[in-house]
């Protein structure tokens, strides 16, 4: 499989849809994963908490590639993030409102698989979308 499309496969198949057994197929065991929330681990395991946690607060949740640029064993990605606020997410009670925030991803593949995945998201615009939607609520 190639960059680009290991980069897609890793979006649709365990953020979009939440198939954590491809995860097995994707990642390296001791991936070293940094979301874009802010959070850092290594390893499989770790990662797929991870992915319980954001897709355990945000219903629907969604990662769209807006723009992608492979060369050899990397990628980086343009990214949108998006999600209905049906848990406790980021210091907000549920609001049931659409979230959206926006980031760029970093990745680094290793015998066909991902080794390092290195994301930064616009916390600051997601932060604000959180308190304006609580204030709503």
């Amino acid at each position: 499989m190639s960059t680009p499309n290991i980069v897609k496969a890793f979006y649709e198949h365990i953020w979009n849809a939440g198939d954590l057994d491809a995860a097995g197929q994707l990642l390296a065991e001791n991936v070293s994963f940094r979301g874009s929330l802010g959070d850092e681990m290594r390893g499989r395991e770790s990662f797929k908490d991870y992915v319980r946690a954001v897709r355990g607060a945000l219903d629907r949740y969604h990662c769209e590639i807006l723009e992608c640029v492979a060369e050899q064993d990397f990628a980086f990605a343009k990214m949108r993030f998006s999600g209905i606020h049906k848990g406790f997410f980021r210091g907000h009670e549920p609001t049931g409102r659409l979230v959206v925030w926006h980031g760029a991803a970093f990745f680094r593949m290793e015998e066909g698989v991902i080794i390092e995945v290195w994301v930064l998201g616009d916390l600051a615009g997601l932060d604000a979308v959180l308190k304006e939607n609580s204030e709503i609520c």
